[in-house]
């Protein structure tokens, strides 16, 4: 009887959850520690039914295996997901003239190119005879070549513009001006690929030519048989916004601490604390400011509540305000080992600067992200005498995505610098360079091509509402104010604020002018994105006491 009773006996049993890549397991824990699985759950798992119940005990052992290899592989997954092995050890033909490793190793999938190359770094010592660099002899890169003409030759001109929708090109906005004192004509067409502008004689036409000739002069795949007048007052203002959109004067940038031995993400991303020579580095790039009321350009940054930190390291470099995301500024995470709230801010800019302290490499591939595409990589060195008494200087490397183009300014050879200000104007201008030669990375092009469309969209619609009110169609009660266009198509710190910004002002328009979905035949509707489009990966917007100014 008693040993009936105990077959009997039921041991308390502890929850917990595990979860895996793709879901999670409900599991049991008797007090002895032995782990069990609960039928229900088993029997999803199991590939075949089987409902007899002889040889259970077998079965189920032989299932609770199968469940562990099952979790380890999903947590496995999950986590070389997040991960990159680093890569050691290194061939010798890595290894700098002195024995040390370059700043960079190359990418263990490719896909990325260094700067300079490690041929190169392979005959460079720091004690080697440095070069000047010459501070202007590179200058700041522009988006939009265009982008400034209609406002510097247009605004204060008088001029006309059309719009049009094109059955192959989409929607159309084209601007003329006619320069009587030169003798010419200034014509600019707006498509959802490009801006062309041109300029002409009028001595090329006989008489006054028509807006779809003009236009055909400009691109030769326009196809409208003729375009509709814009007799809204405040239109120069709305086209001026759209022109725009593409220039930003607001920048942000990520920067890591990598200290000697760290070679994973994770390790980078917990360093909580400062070092004099890391601290140094940083009043080389900006100020410290608090955060609490800070009202410059914030990068996404909390100023009211703290929830992204006390303080932050900004600057203004030529017209340009500049917010670093700094890793040991952002807030810790005790038990987090990925670091997710700083990796939320640092994991969502383009490009990232990594300051080394000591001789560790750095791998691009270690760091996980849809949007990083080039790191600038700094370490502190010693040049010019080899007897230990040289001076400090700041050995820099490069490295980006294979499909960024090459971006000024050219590193000196070799690529150290000794004098701070120089280097603070090197860094500040290749790092605003980086971010401009990224967007024509494919995921951002196309990107930018969809907030283009969107914006131009909704630039054609304002316009033609509002110049049929003034010609005494719809009321101008039910549109929306045309501030609220403007805002929304302003640039504030990069193109994935205005991607966002063009998808809700788009809806809010179409829903409230009551325009049409359909325009001459050509849909309106938010197109749906590609299989391999990266848009679903757009960081979400961010918390009212977070969101961009």
């Amino acid at each position: 009887m008693e040993e009936e009773k105990g077959q009997d006996t039921v041991f308390p049993r502890r929850r917990s959850f595990t979860f895996g890549g793709y879901g999670c397991v409900d599991m049991c824990v008797d007090e002895a520690g032995a782990e069990t699985v609960e039928i229900n759950t088993m029997e999803i798992l199991d590939s075949s039914v089987n409902d007899t119940k002889p040889g259970l005990s077998d079965t189920n052992s032989q299932k609770e295996m199968e469940l562990f290899e099952i979790i380890e592989k999903l947590q496995g997954s999950r986590l070389d997901e997040q991960r990159c092995e680093f890569p050691l050890p290194l061939k010798s033909r890595f290894l700098t003239a002195g024995g040390e490793l370059p700043i960079i190793l190359p990418s263990k999938i490719g896909r990325y190119w260094i700067d300079p190359p490690l041929e190169k770094i392979a005959d460079f010592s720091p004690t080697s005879s440095l070069h000047s660099f010459e501070a202007d002899s590179n200058q700041i890169m522009e988006r939009d070549a265009e982008a400034k003409i209609y406002h510097d030759f247009f605004r204060s001109r008088y001029h006309h513009s059309f719009t049009a929708v094109d059955p192959t090109l989409g929607p159309l906005v084209l601007s003329v001006c006619l320069e009587e004192e030169e003798n010419r004509m200034r014509v600019i067409l707006r498509m959802k690929e490009c801006t062309r502008h041109g300029v002409f004689s009028l001595t090329l036409f006989p008489g006054i030519p028509s807006a779809v000739e003009l236009a055909k002069m400009l691109c030769d795949g326009v196809a409208v048989s003729k375009f509709e007048a814009v007799t809204y007052l405040k239109a120069p203002g709305l086209i001026s916004a759209f022109d725009e959109h593409r220039m930003s004067s607001n920048f942000k940038f990520g920067v890591l601490y990598q200290k000697d031995n760290q070679l994973t993400e994770e390790d980078m991303l917990s360093n909580d604390e400062e070092s004099a020579e890391f601290t140094e580095f940083l009043s080389i790039l900006g100020d410290t400011v608090q955060l609490h009321g800070f009202t410059g350009f914030r990068g996404g940054l909390d100023v009211c509540h703290g929830q992204t930190g006390s303080e932050a390291v900004f600057t203004s470099f030529h017209g340009r305000e500049v917010m670093f995301h700094v890793a040991t500024k952002l807030p810790f995470t005790e038990g987090d080992p990925q670091q997710l709230q700083r990796k939320r801010h640092i994991g969502n800019d383009i490009v990232a600067l990594v300051y080394q302290e000591g001789s560790t490499p750095f791998l691009a591939d270690v760091i996980k992200s849809n949007f990083l595409h080039c790191f600038i990589v700094v370490r502190k060195v010693q040049s010019g005498k080899t007897d230990g008494t040289g001076q400090t200087a700041f050995q820099i490397s490069v490295t980006a995505r294979e499909d960024v183009p090459p971006f000024s300014p050219i590193l000196p050879d070799p690529p150290v610098f000794t004098d701070r200000s120089l280097l603070r104007e090197f860094l500040l201008t290749k790092l605003i360079n980086a971010e401009i030669s990224s967007y024509k990375a494919d995921q951002f092009s196309r990107l930018e091509l969809r907030t283009r469309s969107s914006l131009l969209e909704s630039l054609l619609a304002e316009l033609s509402a509002r110049s049929q009110c003034m010609l005494g169609g719809s009321s101008s009660s039910s549109i929306p104010s045309a501030e609220s266009v403007r805002a929304a198509s302003e640039s504030s710190g990069g193109f994935i604020e205005n991607f966002k910004r063009a998808m809700r002002v788009r809806s809010h328009s179409f829903e409230t002018l009551g325009v049409p979905r359909k325009i001459s035949g050509i849909s309106t509707q938010k197109p749906k994105p590609d299989k391999d489009s990266e848009s679903d990966n757009l960081p979400p917007d961010p918390a009212s006491p977070q969101e961009e100014t």
